[in-house]
Formats: C-alpha cells, structure tokens, sequence
C-alpha cells in the first residue's frame, strides 16, 4: 500500500507540473506586453510555442525514454521545465524569451511521453485509475496556476510578472526531487527489456497509432480551438459581455470530469461507447454553443468542457491499456506529435473558414468535422487485446 501512494503521488504531482509553468502566463500577459512592447502577434506566438512543442519534442521524448528510461526523462523534463520558467523571468527582450519558452515547453514535451510508461510500471493493475489520477493533477494544476497568480503570487512577487514566472518554476524542482527520491523500483520495465528490445521511434506503419492519435486529436483540436474561437464568435454576436463566463465554464467545466472518473474510470476502460457517446454530446454542445449567445452559451461550454475532459482522460489511458510496455512511450509520442500537429491544422483552417465566411460562427465548421471521428474511430480500435 505505501508502494501505491507513493506512486499515485508522484503520478498526480507529475500530471500537475505538466501544465503549471505554461497557465501562469496568461493572468501576467498584460504585464509581460506592457514590459517588453509585445505586438498582439507576437503574444499569439509567445502563447503558442508551448503547443507548437508538444508536438514537435514528443517523438525526441521518446526516443530519450527508450536510452534512459522513463522516471530519468520525467525528473530531467520537471528540472529543465522549472529552470526555463524562472529564466523567462531574467530574460532581457522578446527573443530571449521566446528561446527560454522554446526550452520550458520543450521539458514538458518530453515529460508527457513519460507517464503513460509510469502509469504501466508503477500500478500496471490500476492503468485506468492512474491515468485519470494524473489527469486531474493536469486539470487542477490549470487551475490553480490561473486562480493563485494575481492574488497570490504576484503579491509574494511584489507584482513583478519576472519573480511570478520565476516562483511558478519552482514546485517543478521539488517534484522532480521527490521523484528522484520516492519513485517506486522499475522491476516491470526491467523485466520487459528482457523480453522485447526497446526502441523509440514509433511504428508508423501500426494502424493503432493512427486510431488512437485521431480520437486524442478530435479532443485537442475542439478544445485548444474553441478556446481560441469563442471570443470572436460572441463579440460579433454582440455579447461580449459572455466571454469571461463562457471560457471560464469551458475550463472549469474539466475539473468535475476529472473527479468523477478517479470513481469510475476503471469500469470504463476497454470500451468504444464512452468515445462515441462523448463525441455525440460535444458534438451537440457545439451546435448549442453557436447558435446561442446567452447563458445557454455559457451552459453548452460548460458541457464541452465537461465531456472533452472525460475523453481526455480515456484518450490518454489507450497507450498503456492497448500497447505492450516496450510500445507505451513511442505510441504516446506518436498520438501526442499526431494530435497536437491536427489541433494546429484545425485552428489554421477555422480562422480561414472564419475569413472567407466574414463570420466566426463558421470557425466552428472545421472544429466540428475535428470531434466526427469520436463518433466512428473507436469502434475500429482492438479494444480488450492483450499486452504484454
């Protein structure tokens, strides 16, 4: 029992560093523009580079996975993430922060493949549990980062965004530290080395990648997307009085998600109709969200929310659930380069259908052909194979 806390500690401690450091930046933006004479494109960019290396670091963090092994990349992607983060806080101009952002998300790419590997090594009984564990240190990390800088940490920083960026770094150095010394003894990963050779680079010729990437991307590319989206659908639909609400709805809507399935994840594991059922309603919640704009909008966010976390956290379980240990941290590379590289094409085609309609409500087109394959894809997986 001590071996299980330890190890879901850890995992929801890991699954909160993921996104700490990357949430602290938006309630300081104004500050960090005013400072640095940002250009509003030059925000979109500072703000997008994290998303840009999620895809980009995924497979490198996989093939550094496979030569070290997956607690020595998750202690060494908190340590470069939380030293890149205070560094944003030193830098002296608008390129030097972009490469200290480049560095941060970099760490946290590498990390990302790590945890399903973990998930498999630590509680290979509990796959489903431990992955809606670290998903909600996800979610709760999101949250806290945005609800504790302005009337926490900026004070403590004496209002300085630097010292703000600087101090959010830090609890990635203590759960790296507590990695080092906690993390329960790799005797799966050991066991499975002498039974297949590991390697990194995914097989790109496995159609399971490539099923479960787009069932993770229909989630990235709705939710990154909708995020982005929303504020111009509502302010040319007159409310943008709503913005506020509706965003706050559509991320605050995750955490119950996240709660609800540390109960009942397991009972859902190794099922298509969860993806399909979800893929319906966020579907439906779109369609309310668009043709809305009054606290219905607010609402149908909300649901969004809700459902898209719920996917997220099945979504991420497939790679441990379905691939053989010596396979869980190349095939999470894979769907996490596949899916967050949709979620980029997704949102570069919204904004076009966006121009050539003249209206936002249509950005919403792309983002609601992105969740159809929820509705079909699952169906295909193998759910209930065997791994080894």
């Amino acid at each position: 029992m001590r071996e299980f806390w330890l190890a879901a500690s850890l995992l929801w401690l890991a699954g909160a560093g993921l996104r700490l450091t990357i949430l602290a930046v938006p309630p300081v933006i104004s500050l960090i523009q005013s400072d640095l004479q940002l250009s509003g494109t030059e925000i979109g960019v500072l703000t997008g580079l994290p998303i840009v290396l999620f895809g980009v670091a995924a497979l490198p963090g996989s093939l550094l996975i496979a030569r070290f092994g997956a607690v020595a990349i998750l202690v060494a992607g908190l340590t470069t993430a939380g030293i890149a983060s205070a560094l944003r806080g030193a830098v002296p101009s608008t390129f030097a922060l972009y490469i200290a952002t480049i560095v941060m998300g970099a760490g946290i790419a590498i990390m990302q493949p790590a945890l399903p590997p973990l998930v498999r090594q630590w509680l290979p009984k509990r796959v489903s549990f431990a992955t809606a564990l670290y998903t909600n240190g996800l979610l709760v990390g999101e949250t806290l980062a945005v609800m504790l800088t302005i009337p926490l940490v900026l004070p403590l920083a004496g209002n300085s965004w630097r010292w703000a960026l600087a101090i959010w770094g830090v609890p990635l150095i203590v759960i790296a530290l507590l990695t080092v010394l906690l993390a329960p003894a790799e005797t799966n990963a050991r066991s499975s080395r002498t039974r297949a050779p590991m390697s990194g680079w995914p097989d790109w010729s496995n159609p399971l990648i490539w099923q479960i990437s787009f069932v993770f991307g229909a989630i990235n590319s709705v939710y990154f997307c909708s995020n982005a989206f929303l504020p111009g659908y509502l302010t040319g639909a007159g409310r943008a009085d709503l913005i506020a609400a509706t965003l706050t709805a559509l991320n605050l809507g995750q955490l119950p998600a996240s709660f609800v399935l540390l109960g009942i994840a397991g009972k859902l594991e190794n099922r298509a109709w969860p993806f399909i059922a979800c893929g319906a309603l966020m579907l439906a919640c779109i369609v309310g969200m668009i043709n809305t704009a009054s606290v219905w909008t607010v609402a149908f966010a909300a649901g969004l929310g809700f459902l898209g976390a719920f996917v997220l956290t099945l979504g991420f379980a497939l790679p441990a659930l379905l691939g053989a240990q010596s396979d869980v941290a190349r095939m999470s590379a894979a769907m996490f380069t596949i899916s967050y590289s949709e979620a980029l094409l997704i949102s570069v085609l919204s904004g076009a259908a966006w121009d050539v309609a003249g209206s936002a409500r249509f950005a919403f087109l792309p983002i609601a052909l992105s969740a159809v394959p929820l509705l079909f894809m699952p169906m295909v997986i193998p759910f209930r194979r065997a791994v080894v």
